[in-house]
């Protein structure tokens, strides 16, 4: 098993036309990935590497069924883009795009949350499940199979601990990059709740960074229900507070959201927290 998706789900490309949208679709495809079709204004009737392209999200739910659409669509129209998956009844949409002003994140998530449609982005390097499928921009060479979840607020961490794994032989059930932005779609705990009833999964690393409460609400979480051992690890314990690093979510204010803070709340639910990456397989192989 894993979550979110795997082989079998089927999925929808917005901006499949572009640059991006169009090298991404083939790395996709090369991953197993099930892409049915594919969206860009004024480009239906076309096709990208053997998809069919509509010119509107509805258009093509008319002829396919569609589980998921990953968004490689420019921060302008990204939430025009995201409601008009939502509003074709498409479940799951993955939003790419960096820089999307951060009043239309505060609209699409409140809308993906009434519409009981799951977000995720902005500013998400995808999902993968190695050897079945992989949404997004992850690149797969860096992941392999197996029983540890992944889930993280950093895209380039989530590769760096995923190849830090495989290379001791432990391999990965679900890798999800939640997105670095002030406002994510959904949230730690969230995607926690999955893994916690995931059969395949029989650990989790989760990759924090500084800024925010998720990672505080996680460690809540795991005290009180999660059911598999959680390793974590906290990037930026050097930033200073009421300094942006690098990430929109990334900054410590009003004596919230330091590294020690997050710490120390993830020991308090029993976490297992590592100083540096490379003790993050070392900790699994003692745990699982």
């Amino acid at each position: 098993m894993s979550i979110l998706v795997d082989k079998s789900t089927r999925v929808l490309v917005q901006g499949i036309t572009g640059k991006i949208g169009r090298t991404q679709t083939d790395y996709m495809l090369k991953e197993g990935t099930k892409i049915v079709a594919g969206v860009t204004p004024g480009k239906g009737g076309t096709e990208i590497s053997g998809i069919p392209v509509f010119d509107t999200a509805k258009e093509a739910t008319l002829h396919f069924q569609i589980d998921l659409s990953v968004l490689f669509v420019p921060a302008g129209v990204a939430k025009d883009s995201v409601i008009e998956a939502i509003d074709a009844g498409i479940k799951i949409v993955v939003l790419i795009t960096e820089h999307t002003p951060v009043h239309d994140e505060m609209f699409i998530k409140a809308y993906a949350e009434k519409k009981g449609a799951l977000l995720i982005g902005p500013t998400t390097p995808g999902i993968i499940v190695p050897g079945q499928c992989k949404i997004g921009i992850l690149p797969a060479n860096m992941f392999c199979p197996g029983d540890v979840g992944i889930i993280s607020r950093s895209g380039t961490l989530a590769y760096e601990v995923a190849a830090n794994l495989c290379s001791n032989g432990i391999g990965q059930s679900t890798v999800v990059g939640m997105g670095a932005d002030m406002v994510a779609g959904t949230n730690l705990v969230e995607i926690l709740k999955l893994f916690n009833e995931d059969d395949k999964t029989k650990a989790v690393v989760l990759i924090g960074e500084v800024g925010g409460s998720q990672e505080e609400e996680a460690a809540s979480f795991v005290k009180k229900e999660m059911k598999k051992p959680v390793v974590a690890y906290i990037a930026g314990a050097s930033a200073p507070p009421g300094k942006r690093m690098g990430h929109a979510g990334a900054i410590i204010e009003g004596g919230k959201g330091s590294a020690k803070s997050k710490i120390d709340s993830l020991l308090s639910a029993g976490v297992r927290v590592a100083k540096m990456l490379d003790e993050i397989p070392l900790i699994i192989k003692e745990i699982k």
